[in-house]
Protein backbone atom coordinates (compact mmCIF):
# COMPACT_ATOMS: atom_id res chain seq x y z
CA UNK A 1 0.00 0.00 0.00
CA UNK A 2 1.39 3.37 -1.05
CA UNK A 3 -0.56 6.60 -1.17
CA UNK A 4 0.34 10.26 -1.52
CA UNK A 5 -1.78 13.38 -1.72
CA UNK A 6 -2.67 16.79 -0.36
CA UNK A 7 -4.55 17.16 2.88
CA UNK A 8 -8.23 18.02 2.47
CA UNK A 9 -9.07 21.12 4.53
CA UNK A 10 -12.44 22.82 4.25
CA UNK A 11 -12.51 26.57 4.84
CA UNK A 12 -15.11 26.31 7.60
CA UNK A 13 -12.79 23.94 9.47
CA UNK A 14 -9.41 25.58 8.99
CA UNK A 15 -10.57 28.90 10.44
CA UNK A 16 -11.41 27.46 13.88
CA UNK A 17 -8.04 25.72 13.87
CA UNK A 18 -6.24 29.00 13.24
CA UNK A 19 -8.31 30.78 15.88
CA UNK A 20 -7.75 28.07 18.44
CA UNK A 21 -4.07 27.33 17.93
CA UNK A 22 -2.33 30.32 16.34
CA UNK A 23 -2.32 32.37 19.56
CA UNK A 24 -2.26 29.46 22.01
CA UNK A 25 0.62 28.36 24.19
CA UNK A 26 2.55 25.92 22.06
CA UNK A 27 2.90 23.43 24.89
CA UNK A 28 -0.81 22.65 24.53
CA UNK A 29 0.08 19.92 22.00
CA UNK A 30 1.03 17.68 24.95
CA UNK A 31 -2.53 17.82 26.22
CA UNK A 32 -4.06 17.22 22.80
CA UNK A 33 -1.94 14.21 21.87
CA UNK A 34 -2.19 12.60 25.29
CA UNK A 35 -5.96 13.19 25.16
CA UNK A 36 -6.09 11.44 21.79
CA UNK A 37 -4.29 8.45 23.27
CA UNK A 38 -6.68 8.38 26.23
CA UNK A 39 -9.62 8.50 23.81
CA UNK A 40 -8.22 5.54 21.89
CA UNK A 41 -7.83 3.52 25.09
CA UNK A 42 -11.33 4.49 26.29
CA UNK A 43 -12.80 3.34 22.97
CA UNK A 44 -11.09 -0.04 23.23
CA UNK A 45 -12.37 -0.47 26.78
CA UNK A 46 -15.90 0.31 25.58
CA UNK A 47 -15.63 -2.29 22.84
CA UNK A 48 -14.44 -4.79 25.45
CA UNK A 49 -17.43 -3.95 27.68
CA UNK A 50 -19.97 -4.51 24.90
CA UNK A 51 -18.32 -7.70 23.68
CA UNK A 52 -16.90 -6.49 20.37
CA UNK A 53 -13.29 -6.96 21.49
CA UNK A 54 -11.53 -8.82 24.28
CA UNK A 55 -8.64 -7.11 26.04
CA UNK A 56 -5.97 -9.72 26.85
CA UNK A 57 -5.92 -10.65 30.53
CA UNK A 58 -3.33 -8.71 32.50
CA UNK A 59 -2.74 -6.17 29.74
CA UNK A 60 -2.51 -2.60 31.02
CA UNK A 61 -3.97 -0.01 28.67
CA UNK A 62 -2.03 3.23 28.92
CA UNK A 63 -0.35 6.15 27.16
CA UNK A 64 3.44 6.47 27.03
CA UNK A 65 5.29 9.70 26.32
CA UNK A 66 8.98 9.55 25.37
CA UNK A 67 11.19 12.62 25.09
CA UNK A 68 14.45 11.96 23.23
CA UNK A 69 16.98 14.75 23.67
CA UNK A 70 19.41 13.07 21.27
CA UNK A 71 17.08 12.89 18.26
CA UNK A 72 15.01 15.97 19.25
CA UNK A 73 11.78 13.98 19.10
CA UNK A 74 8.75 13.39 21.30
CA UNK A 75 6.74 10.19 20.91
CA UNK A 76 3.20 9.55 22.10
CA UNK A 77 2.21 5.88 22.16
CA UNK A 78 -1.09 4.32 23.19
CA UNK A 79 -2.29 0.72 23.04
CA UNK A 80 -5.89 1.66 22.36
CA UNK A 81 -8.22 1.13 19.42
CA UNK A 82 -5.74 1.96 16.64
CA UNK A 83 -6.58 3.02 13.08
CA UNK A 84 -6.55 1.41 9.66
CA UNK A 85 -5.74 3.17 6.38
CA UNK A 86 -9.34 4.23 5.77
CA UNK A 87 -9.65 5.74 9.24
CA UNK A 88 -6.39 7.67 8.93
CA UNK A 89 -7.59 8.90 5.54
CA UNK A 90 -10.83 10.10 7.08
CA UNK A 91 -9.74 11.40 10.48
CA UNK A 92 -6.31 12.80 9.61
CA UNK A 93 -6.22 13.59 5.88
CA UNK A 94 -9.71 15.08 5.93
CA UNK A 95 -9.50 17.38 8.91
CA UNK A 96 -13.24 18.12 8.82
CA UNK A 97 -14.16 14.80 10.42
CA UNK A 98 -14.09 13.86 14.08
CA UNK A 99 -13.17 10.31 15.02
CA UNK A 100 -14.67 10.73 18.46
CA UNK A 101 -17.97 12.00 17.06
CA UNK A 102 -18.26 9.15 14.56
CA UNK A 103 -17.53 6.65 17.33
CA UNK A 104 -20.20 8.18 19.57
CA UNK A 105 -22.76 8.21 16.76
CA UNK A 106 -22.19 4.49 16.18
CA UNK A 107 -22.33 3.52 19.84
CA UNK A 108 -24.54 6.32 21.23
CA UNK A 109 -26.76 3.86 23.10
CA UNK A 110 -23.83 2.04 24.68
CA UNK A 111 -21.38 4.71 25.75
CA UNK A 112 -21.13 8.03 27.55
CA UNK A 113 -20.26 11.26 25.72
CA UNK A 114 -18.34 12.63 28.72
CA UNK A 115 -15.76 9.85 28.53
CA UNK A 116 -14.54 10.69 25.04
CA UNK A 117 -12.32 13.71 25.48
CA UNK A 118 -11.81 15.27 22.07
CA UNK A 119 -11.80 15.40 18.30
CA UNK A 120 -8.77 13.48 17.04
CA UNK A 121 -8.08 15.31 13.80
CA UNK A 122 -8.19 18.82 15.19
CA UNK A 123 -6.12 18.09 18.28
CA UNK A 124 -3.60 16.10 16.30
CA UNK A 125 -2.70 19.05 14.11
CA UNK A 126 -1.52 21.04 17.13
CA UNK A 127 1.65 18.94 16.70
CA UNK A 128 2.67 21.11 13.75
CA UNK A 129 3.03 24.14 16.00
CA UNK A 130 6.29 22.62 17.27
CA UNK A 131 7.30 19.97 14.72
CA UNK A 132 8.61 20.19 11.18
CA UNK A 133 7.74 16.55 10.57
CA UNK A 134 5.18 14.24 12.17
CA UNK A 135 4.69 10.50 11.69
CA UNK A 136 1.95 8.10 12.72
CA UNK A 137 2.25 4.33 12.98
CA UNK A 138 -1.01 2.62 13.79
CA UNK A 139 -2.52 -0.85 13.91
CA UNK A 140 -6.28 -1.21 14.28
CA UNK A 141 -7.88 -3.66 16.70
CA UNK A 142 -9.94 -5.04 13.80
CA UNK A 143 -9.16 -8.60 12.82
CA UNK A 144 -6.95 -8.78 9.75
CA UNK A 145 -6.09 -5.08 9.84
CA UNK A 146 -2.78 -3.95 8.33
CA UNK A 147 -0.52 -1.51 10.12
CA UNK A 148 -0.25 1.93 8.51
CA UNK A 149 2.55 4.50 8.44
CA UNK A 150 1.62 8.15 7.82
CA UNK A 151 3.97 11.10 7.64
CA UNK A 152 3.77 14.77 6.79
CA UNK A 153 6.13 17.72 6.61
CA UNK A 154 4.61 21.02 7.76
CA UNK A 155 1.09 19.54 7.77
CA UNK A 156 0.28 20.39 4.15
CA UNK A 157 0.94 17.11 2.33
CA UNK A 158 1.19 13.51 3.41
CA UNK A 159 2.42 10.05 2.47
CA UNK A 160 0.87 6.77 3.62
CA UNK A 161 2.64 3.41 3.41
CA UNK A 162 2.64 0.07 5.20
CA UNK A 163 4.02 0.06 8.74
CA UNK A 164 6.03 -2.53 10.64
CA UNK A 165 4.01 -1.91 13.82
CA UNK A 166 2.86 -5.18 15.39
CA UNK A 167 1.02 -4.05 18.53
CA UNK A 168 -2.52 -2.66 18.42
CA UNK A 169 -2.55 1.08 19.03
CA UNK A 170 -0.99 4.26 17.71
CA UNK A 171 2.44 5.88 17.92
CA UNK A 172 2.80 9.55 16.99
CA UNK A 173 6.33 10.94 16.64
CA UNK A 174 7.11 14.65 16.50
CA UNK A 175 10.41 15.79 14.98
CA UNK A 176 10.75 19.13 16.71
CA UNK A 177 11.70 22.33 14.93
CA UNK A 178 14.65 24.38 16.17
CA UNK A 179 12.45 26.74 18.16
CA UNK A 180 10.88 23.88 20.10
CA UNK A 181 13.79 21.77 21.32
CA UNK A 182 12.89 22.72 24.90
CA UNK A 183 9.98 20.27 24.78
CA UNK A 184 12.23 17.21 24.60
CA UNK A 185 14.02 18.30 27.77
CA UNK A 186 13.12 15.86 30.55
CA UNK A 187 12.21 18.46 33.17
CA UNK A 188 10.28 20.69 30.76
CA UNK A 189 8.28 17.73 29.44
CA UNK A 190 7.46 16.53 32.96
CA UNK A 191 6.37 20.04 33.93
CA UNK A 192 3.95 20.24 30.99
CA UNK A 193 2.56 16.75 31.58
CA UNK A 194 1.88 17.65 35.21
CA UNK A 195 0.25 20.88 34.08
CA UNK A 196 -2.13 19.43 31.50
CA UNK A 197 -2.40 15.68 31.98
CA UNK A 198 -2.52 14.86 35.68
CA UNK A 199 -6.31 14.58 35.53
CA UNK A 200 -6.45 12.14 32.61
CA UNK A 201 -8.46 8.95 33.29
CA UNK A 202 -5.84 6.63 31.76
CA UNK A 203 -2.35 5.81 33.19
CA UNK A 204 0.31 7.99 31.59
CA UNK A 205 3.98 7.01 31.70
CA UNK A 206 6.95 9.20 30.83
CA UNK A 207 10.44 8.23 29.69
CA UNK A 208 13.36 10.52 28.97
CA UNK A 209 16.13 9.43 26.62
CA UNK A 210 19.19 11.54 27.29
CA UNK A 211 21.91 12.66 24.93
CA UNK A 212 25.15 10.70 24.90
CA UNK A 213 26.87 13.53 26.79
CA UNK A 214 24.14 13.63 29.47
CA UNK A 215 24.23 9.87 29.91
CA UNK A 216 28.02 9.96 30.17
CA UNK A 217 27.79 12.54 32.98
CA UNK A 218 25.25 10.37 34.79
CA UNK A 219 27.37 7.24 34.36
CA UNK A 220 30.66 8.86 35.39
CA UNK A 221 30.20 8.56 39.20
CA UNK A 222 29.22 4.89 38.78
CA UNK A 223 32.27 4.30 36.60
CA UNK A 224 34.55 5.89 39.20
CA UNK A 225 32.97 3.83 41.95
CA UNK A 226 33.54 0.61 40.01
CA UNK A 227 37.19 1.54 39.42
CA UNK A 228 37.63 2.31 43.12
CA UNK A 229 36.14 -1.01 44.17
CA UNK A 230 38.33 -2.82 41.64
CA UNK A 231 41.47 -1.16 43.05
CA UNK A 232 40.41 -2.08 46.58
CA UNK A 233 39.88 -5.72 45.56
CA UNK A 234 43.31 -5.84 43.92
CA UNK A 235 44.94 -4.28 46.96
CA UNK A 236 43.18 -6.74 49.26
CA UNK A 237 44.30 -9.64 47.09
CA UNK A 238 47.95 -8.51 47.14
CA UNK A 239 47.91 -8.06 50.90
CA UNK A 240 46.38 -11.52 51.34
CA UNK A 241 48.95 -13.07 49.07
Amino acid sequence: MNKEGSLSINSENIFPIIKKWLYSDHDIFFRELVSNGCDAVTKLKKLDMIGEYTIPEGKELCVKVTADAETKTITFTDNGIGMDANEIDQYINQIAFSGARDFLDKYKDKTNDDQIIGHFGLGFYSAFMVADRVTIDSLSYKEGAKAVHWESDEGTSFEMTDSAKTEIGTTITLYLNEDSYEFCNEYRAKEILDKYCSFMPIPIYFEAIKTAEEQARIDEPKRRLRKKKKRERLRSCKEGC
